[in-house]
């Protein structure tokens, strides 16, 4: 397998710095030298690309001429400006997953903004608060437009240069091809019912089991990010120490080894891996969530050691999210259910035409001008606490637009005291997060398993 350069940069028009899968192109930004700038432009559009051996898939959605999207990366606190010029057939929106914005510019339809109609745009402008590993995808007809492409990954760099001699960002997600490289039916109702339809071929960056260089004997930062639409990746590495230094785009108080770590759909894991110091060498992430283990990434040793040191890693700065009183936060119950009610179509944004999943016994209609009710409604200020209960047997990935929470506590298992914006709920588990209501609007709340929330696993939380 091809390797790529160390020193190759992508450089989009207009100035923004970009890392870029395409045609082996290199995910590797020197932080030292990097320039920030503010403006992009995302076009989605149908085009084709090599994902499978022995031919051209067809039908694949994608921002502008690159296949993968595009890799953004903008320093924390900077504003970021991204112009959305819809060159689909259909109307869809972004997303900003994990970004603590206003809501205008969180990208649910009729929630947040109206939709963006073919050959029509939309200007996303916002200052990331946070520093950490984020991604960007629509959320209109989001099955069909996730599973054909259109996820990107943005990246909040550090106002301070945390010292790392390379960062690689990787992109985690299946693909429903069949044995031609074309695409099959997207998903199965018996399987939307269960835990999910997975997908046939397993990429990262859109290629399978990709090597990439990083210079020898350095610390390699690795931002790998599950934009899959329904597999929970378990990650190991072999062939060097690594250590998660962040999760879901916030920092560890303390690193811990990367050893068969559980990453849902919608989750990001930071890693700092130790590379060999003899040139040549490889280190190897692979991912456990099947009975074969199929390589994520390889990792090649390039260059003269620079002799670092694992020890040297210090933990990342924290950011600047509230702390919840939890003496006086009041509890929120939310339980997350299987369905037998059905719901009315909606009309926009694609439907599947089934209601199998539903939060506190109310099935999600999907995109509507007049949607139902919110979950709770929140006090601008307020500490409150989610009670989390998963009533099913099979995992939830839970994502909350607009606000970070805090873990607190399980009845299954020990958490960690981190900040997240998507909890991953195993079957049975009670989860107790907490969170300052800091944001004012009405804020989805669903599982980011696709095909769950797209049949009714998905509600929203308003902030007044």
């Amino acid at each position: 397998m091809a390797s790529s350069s160390l020193t190759r940069r992508a450089v989009l028009a207009g100035g923004t710095v970009l890392a870029s899968a395409v045609a082996g192109n290199v995910l590797v930004s020197k932080l030292a030298g990097a320039r920030e700038t503010t403006r992009a432009t995302l076009e989605p559009r149908e085009t084709e690309c090599a994902l499978a051996e022995g031919g051209m898939t067809r039908n694949v959605f994608s921002y502008g001429d690159r296949a993968p999207a595009p890799v953004l990366r903008v320093k924390q606190g900077e504003q970021l400006g991204v112009r959305l010029r819809n060159g689909l057939s259909e109307p869809t929106t972004i997303h900003w997953h994990g970004i603590r914005l206003p809501i205008a510019m969180d990208g649910v339809p009729f929630l947040t903004q109206p939709l963006v109609q073919p050959n029509e745009a939309f200007d996303y402008t916002f200052n990331p608060p946070d520093a950490g590993s984020f991604w960007y995808h629509p959320h209109c007809n989001s099955l069909v437009q996730m599973s054909r492409g259109l996820t990107g990954l943005l990246i909040v760099e550090e106002a301070k240069d945390p010292g790392f001699d390379a960062d690689i960002a990787l992109n985690l997600r299946d693909w429903r091809l069949g044995d031609d490289g074309q695409f099959i039916t997207l998903y199965a109702p018996r399987q939307t019912a269960r835990a999910g339809t997975y997908g046939t071929i397993r990429t990262t960056n859109w290629r399978r089991e990709p090597d990439y260089d990083a210079p020898a004997g350095s610390l390699t930062r690795l931002r790998l990010v599950v934009t899959d639409v329904t597999r929970v990746y378990k990650l190991a590495i072999e062939g060097a120490p690594g250590l998660v230094i962040a999760l879901d785009g916030n920092p560890l108080q303390k690193p811990i080894p990367l050893d068969n770590l559980a990453v849902g759909p919608g989750q990001r894991a930071d890693i700092i891996v130790r590379i060999p110091d003899t040139e040549g060498a490889y280190v190897t992430v692979r991912d456990f969530s099947s009975p074969s283990p199929l390589t994520v990434a390889r990792l090649r040793a390039a260059g003269t050691s620079r002799k670092r040191a694992l020890g040297d890693v210090k933990p990342l700065p924290q950011n600047p999210i509230a702390e919840p009183d939890l003496s006086t936060a009041a509890t929120i119950p939310l339980e997350f259910t299987a369905t037998a009610e059905q719901i009315e179509k909606s009309k926009y944004c694609g439907d599947l035409g089934y209601s199998f999943w539903a939060i506190n016994s109310t099935p999600w209609p999907g995109a509507s001008p007049d949607p139902q009710a919110p979950l709770a409604e929140l006090k601008l200020g307020r500490s409150y606490i989610l009670g989390l209960h998963n009533r099913t047997p099979h995992p939830h990935p839970i994502h909350l637009h607009g606000m970070s929470f805090k873990l607190l506590r399980s009845d299954k298992r020990a958490l960690p005291p981190i900040w997240t914006d998507t909890a991953l709920v195993y079957p049975d588990e009670r989860i107790d997060v907490a969170l300052v209501a800091d944001n004012l609007g009405d804020w989805l709340l669903h599982c980011h398993v696709i095909e769950h929330q797209e049949t009714g696993m998905s509600g929203y939380i308003r902030v007044t």
